[in-house]
């Protein structure tokens, strides 16, 4: 059974929106992300990362990250969207019953960047399995914050690892632990 891995870079002021803006990758960071890219089969995202990732690397080629993210299959959350290019496939009126069902089938982990408000539904739903959180060594001020509209009242998240980079930043890994309901 594949797990949905959810990996966002966040600011040490809790910011994850734009991080274009405000988060640099070094060496280290780019062979990091690179490295844990191969661990995945495909993308889930919500419609606005969708466009986002579209129209930064779609046309883009010869860099071996955004080489593999052009070529993975993307699975994309959205009420308004009705078709997709880019590899990717809507997941339809009931995107939890959809990513269940990717869940189920054989294969490597799937990936998801960032917090949106599509985290509402899937912490809602228990599909999220593991949280990865960059957390990066700045001060956004301001922009959409981490689980920002999410009702995180039935979520505890148990730390079971923690990954220092050279340049201060920190991974932080996470698994959710669900109660109530």
């Amino acid at each position: 059974m594949r797990r949905l891995i959810e990996s966002t870079l966040v600011s040490l002021d809790g910011v994850t929106g734009a991080p274009e803006q405000w988060a640099s990758f070094d060496a280290e960071d780019a062979a990091l992300s690179l490295e844990h890219l191969g661990n995945y089969d495909a993308f889930v995202m919500g419609r606005v990362t969708y466009e986002r990732f579209y129209a930064n690397f779609g046309g883009t080629a010869g860099d071996p990250y955004i080489d593999r993210i052009n070529a993975m299959p993307k699975y994309v959350a959205s009420r308004s969207l009705t078709e997709t290019s880019w590899n990717a496939t809507l997941l339809g009126p009931d995107p939890s019953g959809a990513i269940a069902r990717l869940k189920d089938q054989p294969g490597k982990d799937l990936i998801k960047y960032g917090t949106s408000r599509f985290d509402a539904t899937l912490v809602r739903d228990r599909l999220i399995d593991e949280f990865r959180f960059w957390i990066r060594p700045v001060v956004a001020g301001s922009g959409q914050r981490l689980f920002e509209d999410v009702d995180t009242a039935g979520l505890h998240l148990e730390l079971t690892e923690v990954h220092r980079l050279a340049n201060g930043s920190v991974i932080l890994t996470c698994v959710p632990g669900y109660r109530g309901r």
